[in-house]
């Protein structure tokens, strides 16, 4: 593949590029969804989405159908999750950087946010106690345990149990928001915090976004039924019933075994594509800190102190090439950050893709000296 300085190469979006989407297993599925059921694939249903879709994703988490509600996406859980939980004024923790449609959501509701240093084995769960030791007391605590987006970090076994243990002391809401766990191609599988959990302090969501295909818009939530039950009837008053027609076709794409094609063939893709950018990076951009994920789709660049990000961004646009500035992670700092996301970009667009980074890059730093000389 020739690629030409014209043409945009995007490391900003995180979804899969559609040479890694099993395009003939859905058409497949979804023969299926209206061939066995056409029924439930084209009526209304109910708020709590698809059944038999509901179902399987209990059966994966070992819970009763009553802990899971199905909903279109994983945005729109959250979406329900902070409505009901989260109150104008309610002090809320969230990782630092967080996602940043998360920190619009909180803004947008009115949290009084308290941001917590991201490691990179997960939140800085000695800072969190301090918070708490400090007399905040958080409605909910909003955690991205695997691959985190933005930073593509880890959240470590034994942080999983102190923030377990914070929970359960302080009693807030550990919302464990959980979209690419599946996606780890390297080091070992963790349990999720849900899984570990001996009370009701743990809601859980994920999304099958990122395992089947962004356009789908099928997630979930996993939590105590009786948190469940009133989110459904919120669900019911906004939409009376989700997507039953892409809830039916995920829900045949499970059950056949298709999913799991479809991780690894991801997966592998994924993996591929981290050492490429790793490597990229070493060669082209030295200046660059990062940690190389061990799944997922982003990673996180630190650049020198005094790096103008914002510049480089707009020195990058104007060689094609795409990326997200770390503030829009951040409520305060990270005009060093940028993120990077390797899911969407082919395996031969990753070096040539790096390459204009660091031109944009030099050309930044040339600027801001420029700048500062003159003033």
């Amino acid at each position: 593949m020739v690629i030409r300085m014209a043409d945009t190469i995007s490391f900003a979006r995180g979804a899969p590029s559609l040479d890694i989407i099993d395009v003939d297993g859905l058409k497949e599925a979804a023969a299926r969804a209206f061939s066995n059921d056409p029924g439930g694939a084209t009526a209304y249903g109910t708020s709590i989405g698809y059944v038999p879709l509901r179902k399987w994703i209990a059966d994966q988490h070992g819970v009763e159908p009553e802990h899971v509600l199905v909903t279109n996406g994983s945005m729109q859980a959250d979406a329900f999750l902070f409505d009901e939980v989260v109150q104008q004024g309610d002090a809320v923790v969230v990782e630092r950087p967080s996602y940043d449609r998360t920190l619009l959501g909180l803004r947008q509701r009115g949290a009084d946010i308290r941001a917590i240093e991201l490691e990179p084995d997960g939140i800085d769960v000695a800072g969190f106690a301090a918070l708490l030791e400090s007399g905040v007391r958080p409605k909910l605590a909003h955690i991205i345990p695997n691959f985190q987006n933005p930073a593509g970090y880890t959240l470590s076994g034994g942080k999983r149990e102190a923030l377990l243990g914070l929970a359960r002391e302080h009693d807030f809401v550990l919302f464990e928001d959980d979209p690419y766990v599946e996606l780890r191609f390297s080091g070992e599988r963790l349990p999720t915090m849900l899984s570990m959990d001996t009370g009701e302090h743990v809601v859980y969501a994920s999304s099958f976004s990122k395992t089947v295909c962004p356009g789908i818009r099928v997630g979930y939530l996993v939590g105590p039924p009786e948190l469940i039950a009133r989110i459904s009837k919120r669900a019911t008053n906004t939409y009376i019933s989700p997507n039953m027609v892409a809830q039916s076709i995920v829900y045949e794409f499970c059950q056949s075994g298709a999913i799991q094609r479809s991780i690894e063939t991801v997966k592998a893709a994924l993996a591929d594509r981290v050492e490429k950018l790793s490597d990229a990076l070493e060669r082209h951009l030295p200046d660059a800190r990062f940690v190389a994920p061990e799944g997922g789709y982003f990673m996180w660049v630190t650049l020198p102190e005094g790096t103008d990000v914002a510049t480089m961004f707009t020195e990058a646009a104007a060689r094609n090439v795409q990326f997200v500035k770390g503030t829009d992670f951040l409520l305060e700092g990270g005009h060093n950050t940028l993120r990077l996301a390797y899911s969407g970009v082919t395996a031969d667009q990753i070096d040539e893709g790096v390459r204009r980074l660091a031109e944009a890059y030099q050309s930044s730093v040339g600027a801001t000296a420029s700048a500062g000389a003159g003033a």
